[in-house]
């Protein structure tokens, strides 16, 4: 009886086929785990720049509330009628294209200061991209902003609420392609 011939070549040529097929496993293996680094390094600067607009946010309402109380204190307001935003037209009216809750935050932003020089084209915005004060620097940010305004909720409706109003905050937190806004509604009574 014969012996069987073993081929050499053949076993090296499977040999090289499995390292192969490990050699690209492991590839996919250490792709997918630089992927998925890469992604949770971006979504965690996207929480961060997120609760960076919230804190704007809150020192919007901080500051405005604040002025107003001054304002109320020194009999400079004595409601809040006359400081409503009525102004781009519709702004306060459910049923207009450029109410303020239809809008996203950055086309609210874009709409308060239509001609684009920095500063609200109504007087009946309280603040308008202010600069968020570092606490521990004193020093302004031109990365933190609010905006800050008064909406009255009963405009258009019929049902008068005199006093009553909706404060409106905007944060914002970076700039261009990398910019997070938080909005903050506050129903306000003034007493009167």
């Amino acid at each position: 009886m014969r012996k069987p011939r073993v081929r050499k070549g053949h076993e090296s040529g499977f040999t090289l086929i499995v390292v192969i097929l490990v050699l690209a496993f492991l590839l996919a293996v250490g792709a997918a785990v630089v992927s998925v680094t890469g992604t949770g390094t971006g979504i965690s600067n996207n929480v961060r720049i997120q609760d960076q607009s919230l804190n704007a946010a809150e020192a919007g309402v901080d500051a405005s509330w604040q002025q107003m109380s001054t304002a109320f204190d020194y009999q400079n307001w004595t409601s809040f009628d006359t400081h409503y935003l009525t102004e781009p037209t519709g702004i306060d009216l459910p049923t207009s294209s450029n109410y303020f809750r239809k809008l996203t935050d950055q086309q609210l932003l874009s709409l308060l200061d239509q001609n684009n020089d920095g500063v609200a084209d109504s007087a009946n915005v309280i603040f308008y991209k202010q600069s968020f004060v570092q606490p521990d620097t004193g020093i302004p940010s031109g990365y933190l902003t609010y905006t800050v305004f008064l909406i009255d909720q009963a405009a258009g409706s019929g049902m008068e609420q005199p006093g009553a109003g909706l404060l409106v905050v905007i944060g914002t937190a970076g700039t261009g392609k990398m910019m997070s806004t938080t909005r903050l509604e506050i129903e306000l009574e003034s007493g009167s």
